[in-house]
């Protein structure tokens, strides 16, 4: 009898282990999150800082990874003065009322060659479905089966007037492209 509880019990760990996805940390230093945009003719970039995150991943079975992003808003600079205040005004993200954007997954999927992340982006107030390509590297010095520090890169787009940050709709054009790399480390 106490063989067979041995036994069920070393079977049941493996499947236990898998059964969780891992969690994960954003490294600050070596992550951006970036997006693009059409200023008249020409294209223009910025950045803004990640308040929080929390990364829970599953390589085996992507499914039941979850992600949950908040990034600051009020902090968003396109390093051009006057169009980071105009962005950050009422007319676009109006920061004084919502200074954070969330996005929080909704279904995760794909394989080894990309994986699709759908979830809820939450700007002004409005939330609506995006869905955000990612990709992950590992450093080429590290074994293949090290999953302990990978960097993801997100991409994807989104329409400013369907968050009703619409505003000088003359100047700047309506898609939002979106870059996100970041370095994770696997929590302790």
């Amino acid at each position: 009898m106490r063989r067979l509880i041995l036994t069920l019990v070393l079977c049941g760990l493996p499947m236990i282990a898998a059964a969780a996805p891992v969690a994960y940390t954003i490294d600050p230093n070596e992550t951006e999150v970036g997006f693009s945009y059409r200023l008249a003719t020409t294209k223009g970039r910025g950045v803004m800082p990640i308040d929080s995150a929390n990364l829970r991943l599953d390589f085996k079975k992507v499914s039941r990874s979850e992600v949950s992003v908040v990034m600051n808003a009020a902090a968003a600079s396109t390093g051009l003065p006057f169009v980071t205040n105009a962005m950050r005004g009422e007319t676009v993200l109006d920061t004084r009322r919502f200074p954070q954007i969330r996005f929080v997954s909704t279904s995760v999927s794909g394989g080894r060659t990309g994986v699709v992340v759908r979830g809820n982006l939450s700007i002004r107030g409005v939330t609506r479905p995006v869905d955000l390509s990612a990709r992950f590297f590992r450093k080429q010095d590290r074994d293949p089966g090290d999953l302990s520090r990978l960097t993801i890169l997100l991409e994807g787009e989104v329409s400013r007037a369907a968050f009703g940050a619409g505003g000088f709709p003359d100047l700047v054009g309506d898609t939002i492209k979106l870059r996100i790399l970041a370095t994770i480390d696997r929590a302790q």
